[in-house]
């Protein structure tokens, strides 16, 4: 049985119970379990003594859901997503509600590449560019289950040679973790067989007011980042590195997100508010604290951790009226974020960037932990 009150892990967090909201309650497995492309698909859920609870599919190795308590102890689901596998196979919006996006998470332009000496084509599914591994990339893969426990859960795909224009077999494994201090962390490895290119993000959409709750527009953000890579009007970067000093990119310090998103910015309009990528500060391939997201009405707050170069944060731009979490929830426009940790957007066509090539005898390796607590009333 679960403890009656969540442990703090935090300075800021403060004990309090496990009350749960209606419709915020752990999902049914039954909902899940059935046999896509003629592979078995379930739901895992993954929690800790302290009552914080995370459920995967491994369906686009996919996060669901995340339980965790506000500051009165009222529990809340603050990731966006389905209550079944038949949403997620037949609503073209849920596609990026929390899965592992690849084989190359974000864009490239024009969909090509060169390495080695070749060109290679990918799917244009994104304004002519290639986004998230193209038409069916990782997301939309089914990902077998290697172990399961009461936290923890590994699971793998094996991506064939050619499959989306990538060269090259791609073993991918992912490993979901709950941790002891409320923390999600996911690790993740990769080998191929021939020389190629990975970059892998979980695209997870946060409000934590909870889902469905309203704009994230008074969420305060923090990123740990001294620049951006610019982008043109088809989110490509532009190859600069472009200091955020006096700019509406700068979150070195909390700054909520809503203060600056309508400023008169060329780069806002290209990403019809934030879409871009971060250089973090400190890349040492140390996983490190990057950035952190806090809720004031609700004091949950969420911290994010990586080894990664960049960060991707999307503002939740293209929500609109029609767009639902589970159960009917409406999101709303700006109604839930991405942070997407990474390498750098089309970083197969920049050879500035951090390089992303992968060969054979190597494994591309990736920690990102989102760790959450509770900060009381100001």
């Amino acid at each position: 049985m679960k403890k009656a009150l969540y442990l703090a892990a935090a300075v800021c967090m403060t004990a309090c119970g496990t009350a749960t909201h209606p419709g915020h309650a752990l999902l049914d497995r039954a909902a899940f379990d059935t046999e896509v492309d003629g592979a078995p698909v379930g739901l895992y859920t993954l929690t800790n003594d302290a009552g914080f609870d995370v459920q995967i599919t491994n369906y686009g190795a996919r996060v669901v859901s995340i339980l965790t308590p506000d500051r009165n102890g009222d529990v809340a689901d603050v990731a966006v997503g389905c209550e079944s596998i038949d949403r997620y196979l037949n609503e073209a919006d849920a596609r990026f509600s929390g899965p592992v996006v690849g084989r190359f998470a974000n864009r490239i332009a024009q969909g090509r590449f060169s390495l080695d000496g070749e060109e290679y084509r990918l799917p244009q599914n994104d304004n002519g560019q290639s986004l998230h591994g193209g038409v069916k990339g990782l997301d939309s893969r089914v990902w077998t289950v290697d172990t399961h426990s009461a936290n923890s859960v590994s699971m793998y795909y094996v991506s064939p040679d050619g499959e989306e224009g990538y060269p090259g077999e791609l073993t991918v494994k992912v490993t979901y973790t709950v941790t002891d201090d409320n923390a999600l962390r996911i690790d993740y490895a990769a080998t191929a067989d021939r020389t190629t290119v990975v970059n892998l993000s979980n695209h997870s959409l946060f409000n934590l007011g909870g889902e469905g709750s309203g704009s994230v527009l008074g969420h305060e953000l923090r990123i740990a980042a001294s620049a951006t890579t610019p982008v043109d009007n088809v989110l490509i970067p532009t190859g600069t590195i472009a200091p955020v000093d006096g700019t509406p990119f700068d979150f070195r310090t909390p700054t909520p997100i809503g203060a600056r998103i309508e400023a008169d910015d060329e780069q806002l309009r290209n990403g019809h508010g934030y879409d871009h990528n971060w250089v973090l500060d400190d890349t040492t391939g140390e996983v490190r604290l990057v950035a952190s997201l806090y809720d004031p009405a609700s004091g949950r707050k969420m911290e994010i951790l990586t080894d990664q170069p960049g960060l991707q944060f999307y503002s939740g731009n293209f929500f609109n009226d029609s767009s639902r979490g589970k159960f009917d929830r409406m999101i709303g426009y700006r109604g839930a974020v991405a942070l997407e940790t990474q390498n750098f957007p089309d970083a197969p066509n920049q050879p500035a960037f951090p390089s992303c090539v992968l060969r054979p005898g190597e494994t591309y390796t990736q920690t990102c932990i989102y760790r959450f607590s509770v900060c009381p009333q100001e």
